[in-house]
């Protein structure tokens, strides 16, 4: 088991290495933190300043989501960049929980290309495949400095539809969720989530 996690450190480190060594500058400097550390300082920031994303970040954070895992490697994603103000407002408006895109610059949505999904039973893999892209995005994000929230969209109808509409997607990619993305005005600090009562070694 030691030699196991030590693995799984060593890979994750290099990863984070990697992912730190794209990051586009301008942000706050972050890379002495390990990818540990990304990880346990991620939160979801819904307030931020007036600095600006530029598109060199939004392309770091897309190539990251696209560094996911996916079933079968079908990648059946695709990310939009929003930048557009009355974009972002409409999206805003249109969806209940997203109201702090008001205050932000970007925003990255998140979509499955059911074009690109697996057949049968195995299409509704391009959830967990998506939901993997976006968390990717997330990390990402904390690791050059950016603040960045997750607003679920996919599977309510009413969201996904809103989203098609203002963003003009065709039928076939359903928008699994709007990624806010702004320089973090350092009001969220992270939350300890660790639960020893919700971790089990082989058996409940």
């Amino acid at each position: 088991m030691k030699s196991g996690l030590t693995i799984l450190g060593a890979a994750l480190a290099v990863a984070a290495s990697s992912l730190l060594l794209s990051c586009s500058s301008g942000t706050r400097d972050n890379s002495d933190k390990t990818a540990l550390e990304v990880i346990h300082s991620r939160k979801s920031v819904r307030h931020y300043t007036d600095g600006k994303v530029s598109d060199e970040q939004l392309l770091t954070l897309a190539k990251a989501g696209m560094a996911a895992p996916s079933a079968k490697n079908a990648q059946p994603w695709q990310i939009m960049a929003v930048t557009d103000r009355a974009k972002l407002d409409s999206l805003g408006t249109a969806l209940p929980y997203t109201k702090m895109i008001f205050e932000a610059p970007a925003a990255l949505v998140v979509c499955g290309d059911m074009t690109l999904a697996l057949e049968g039973a195995s299409r509704d893999y391009w959830v967990q495949d998506c939901s993997a892209a976006t968390q990717n995005i997330l990390l990402a994000a904390e690791a050059i400095g950016l603040g960045a929230v997750w607003n679920g969209i996919y599977p309510v109808t009413e969201r996904v539809n809103d989203v098609r509409r203002i963003l003009s997607l065709p039928d076939y990619v359903i928008p699994l969720s709007v990624i806010v993305v702004g320089q973090p005005a350092g009001v969220e600090t992270p939350k300890v989530k660790w639960d020893e009562k919700k971790y089990h070694i082989n058996e409940w």
